[in-house]
């Protein structure tokens, strides 16, 4: 009786959960930007309408739903609240904000106006290059960033609190050490890193490698579309996959060290917190911290069945914190629903392949890929508009060897520190790995068929939605069917 009160009420909060989000959703598909009047209008009425039929359930839940759907709408709108600026050229004293995207081609930085508050996106040259928490004085002309046909520009760059950015830019620091100490810290921390992997790799594989550890990705150069081509860009940018090699690496450490079941998940969680703080911390880091917390928490307590409500309840706090990234962006989708695939269809996989060797953890990744490939497929279809077909084989040829590079490039860097040559010797090691993965990646990139381009619909691909949904139902009625006979027989 008491299990049935808990599941109910846990139901019943999963339902307002999604009435939140389908607030926030409607809004953003929408673009709704309401009187505040009619707002105020209707939660008055709300509230009134819930004192007067409190004693009613039904009347009372609907209510509450409406209610939540009004306030996912208001926090959208909340979102595109800024102080008016115009677009004029004028000069800013300004702070950098987030950590500089520093790509082949340039630095990207996101600054913050030290009297408005307002944040602005401009480019620059590699050189010079400023850091977070540098306060700079800006001249330049502001604009409202422009769409293309095929890219909402100034979404992209909403996501991230900024609605201007600047044009013919011209910039003269004034001091440093103007933002977060703790994260100016890992900044410069990761900069001493960053220059130590240079150091003991050559590019581009100084920067595959720290994409590897840290999720760099600005001097892949054409490596990155050929990671594109093959369905293998995960391994480069900090998501659930990547979080999932470290609890492996620290579940053994664990291990090995006859560390007890609880104490060892308590460990793992703060190692993964580490890792995301290393990482800098920024908004996507966080999403595959948070989705790899989720993921081990299902193996923690055998109840994969229950971990779709922490999904559903992550994912509100995070849209909460953001309300944008729930149509804009699209690694935030990925990231959720290639967990989703983790979670519900991997038990399915598992059966698909069950006469698949275990040896090198070939059966592990082959059910892994399978999964987080068959969840994204048609989001990924949708946005990007891209197949790859040959991505299962090549996920298959170099996944296994990730953890084994992850490690070797996180000892080289140490001992890089302690002696030098020591830390080359692993280098050498992990650079026969790293070229390895390049070779394949080449090799199967340069095949006429490896990718090819296949845009489908919004309504295609909640369809294709709809059916990996029926075939997780489906599995789910089949085992709890086979259940029931054996406790007959």
């Amino acid at each position: 009786m008491f299990n049935k009160i808990i599941n109910s009420k846990s139901k019943t909060f999963m339902m307002f959960c999604f009435c939140f989000l389908w607030g926030v959703l409607i809004a953003s598909l929408l673009e709704l930007k309401l009187d505040w009047v009619y707002i105020y209008f209707s939660l008055f009425i709300l509230f009134s309408s819930l004192i007067i039929f409190r004693e009613n359930k039904k009347i009372r839940f609907c209510l509450i739903s409406l209610f939540l759907i009004i306030l996912g709408l208001t926090r959208y709108q909340l979102a595109f609240i800024k102080n008016e600026v115009k677009e004029e050229k004028s000069n800013f004293l300004v702070v950098v904000s987030a950590e500089p995207d520093v790509r082949l081609d340039g630095v990207r930085y996101i600054v913050q106006d030290k009297v408005n508050k307002n944040k602005y996106y401009f480019k620059s040259t590699l050189y010079p290059r400023y850091d977070y928490g540098d306060e700079l004085e800006i001249n330049c002309k502001l604009q409202i960033p422009k769409s293309s046909e095929n890219f909402r520009y100034e979404m992209y760059l909403a996501r991230y609190g900024v609605f201007f950015e600047c044009k013919n830019v011209k910039i003269n620091k004034i001091s440093s050490g103007n933002g977060n100490f703790i994260l100016q810290g890992i900044f410069s921390f990761k900069k001493i890193i960053s220059q130590k992997i240079n150091n003991l790799w050559h590019e581009p594989l100084a920067s595959f490698m720290a994409g590897l550890l840290y999720g760099y990705r600005g001097g892949l150069g054409e490596l990155n579309e050929i990671f594109s081509q093959t369905g293998i860009t995960h391994i480069v940018a900090i998501s659930g996959y990547n979080i999932t090699i470290i609890v492996s690496i620290l579940i053994t450490f664990c291990v090995q060290l006859y560390i007890p079941r609880k104490k060892a998940f308590w460990l793992i969680v703060f190692g993964i917190i580490i890792f995301v703080l290393f990482a800098g911390a920024s908004a996507s880091v966080v999403r595959a911290g948070i989705m790899g917390i989720i993921v081990l928490l299902s193996k923690q307590t055998g109840r994969s069945s229950k971990i779709g409500n922490v999904l559903i309840l992550t994912a509100v706090l995070m849209v909460i914190q953001n309300p944008l990234v729930l149509l804009w962006d699209a690694g935030f989708q990925l990231s959720f629903i290639s967990t989703c695939g983790l979670v519900y269809l991997s038990p399915l996989f598992v059966q698909v392949f069950k006469k698949v060797p275990e040896m090198f953890g070939i059966k592990e990744s082959l059910t892994s890929t399978m999964s987080a490939i068959i969840a994204t497929l048609p989001l990924i279809l949708f946005q990007f508009g891209r197949l790859s077909i040959v991505a299962p084989v090549v996920n298959i040829l170099v996944l296994w060897i990730i953890p084994y590079l992850m490690l070797i490039g996180f000892l080289a860097t140490v001992f890089s520190f302690i002696f030098f040559p020591l830390g080359q010797v692993l280098a050498w090691i992990g650079m026969v790995g790293l070229k390895y993965i390049v070779f394949v990646v080449k090799f199967f990139a340069k095949l006429p068929f490896a990718a090819i381009d296949l845009k489908i619909t919004w309504w295609m691909m909640i369809g294709l939605y709809g059916g990996i949904i029926y075939l997780i139902i489906k599995n789910r009625k089949y085992k709890s069917e086979l259940v029931i006979e054996e406790l007959k027989n």
